[in-house]
């Protein structure tokens, strides 16, 4: 399993065919190898509790979930083992996730968190933790959350839910404001005065963070957003704001970018050079302060440029296919 090293997504095929080297009876068997894996990958400075996820997609996919804390942030800025695989499987466009296996029991903030997938109860999970090596019994999440609140309780059936299609119909409005930026980020050359197939990549990353906007799974306030970071090698990474019915477990922006660089093998954070934020002007929920607070720490000389966006899309901008 070698070449599993350092990867966040295996495909389908490979995930079989190590399946059968191993003489497991099928994919699902392997999610629990794979977890001590995953957990050498997390970024727990400030814990040192490393979490590791494995989760199978509905296209056969493995994703890789760890935790990630961030020194001088609030611990509420941490991103959660469970909520890196599903922001993991958004990022790389798959559809669902069947079942996934994880070193500790989920918390209720990551059980809440799931539960805005479309019928969570039948998700399968296994507690490595809990089990023997060779016991790979998985529960559905309705054993360890038995009474949920959750959509179902707030949307009606068409308002699409996480991992599900989204198109919050927004547009970046006439004027922009906050450009910010000098010679260097990050001691790295300025980003902004390269250009790829003529397009400037400051153009490009903003482009990138309304399209994370535009995915953002913002049902409950109506104020999606998203970020897009972009690293040394003029490489873009988007995360899309996602909210949970209970609020509190809600995942910000920045951190679904985070999770994104992270997955993408980006490195030390030290190499993010750029970044952009899409919001709403007079939104409810916003973003831009959380959000140059947690790069002022994170990445203390990149610069964050913010643009606004608005819609005219009914309702939350936002209905299934």
């Amino acid at each position: 399993m070698d070449q599993l090293k350092l990867k966040f997504v295996v495909e389908a095929s490979e995930a079989e065919s190590i399946s059968q080297q191993l003489g497991l009876p099928s994919v699902r068997h392997l999610l629990p190898v794979l977890v001590e894996r995953a957990q050498s990958l997390a970024r727990p400075p400030i814990s040192n509790y490393h979490v590791g996820a494995v989760g199978l997609g509905s296209d056969g996919r493995l994703f890789l979930g760890v935790n990630l804390e961030f020194p001088g942030l609030p611990l509420n800025n941490s991103v959660h083992a469970e909520q890196f695989l599903l922001t993991n499987l958004a990022v790389h466009h798959c559809p669902g996730l069947l079942a996934f296996a994880v070193s500790a029991a989920p918390c209720g903030h990551c059980r809440q968190f799931l539960q805005e997938l479309r019928n969570p109860c039948s998700l399968q999970i296994h507690i490595t933790s809990q089990h023997h090596q060779n016991d790979v019994t998985f529960e559905p999440l309705r054993e360890i959350l038995p009474n949920p609140f959750g959509p179902f309780d707030l949307l009606d059936d068409e308002t699409p839910l996480l991992l599900e299609r989204h198109n919050n119909g927004l547009s970046l409005l006439d004027h922009d404001h906050d450009h910010d930026g000098g010679d260097l980020c990050n001691g790295f050359s300025d980003p902004q005065s390269k250009r790829v197939n003529g397009v400037l990549n400051s153009t490009l990353v903003k482009i990138a963070a309304l399209e994370a906007a535009n995915n953002s799974h913002a049902p409950y306030s109506g104020c999606p957003s998203g970020v897009a970071i972009m690293d040394c090698d003029g490489k873009i990474y988007k995360g899309s704001y996602v909210e949970s019915a209970a609020y509190n477990p809600s995942l910000g922006p920045v951190q679904a970018a985070l999770v994104a660089f992270v997955a993408g093998g980006g490195g030390g954070y030290e190499r993010i050079v750029a970044a952009a934020l899409v919001e709403k002007e007079t939104a409810n929920v916003r973003q831009e302060d959380t959000a140059r607070l947690s790069l002022k720490l994170i990445s203390p000389q990149c610069p964050l440029t913010v643009f606004h966006c608005c819609s005219f899309a009914e309702k939350n901008g936002c209905k299934k296919d």
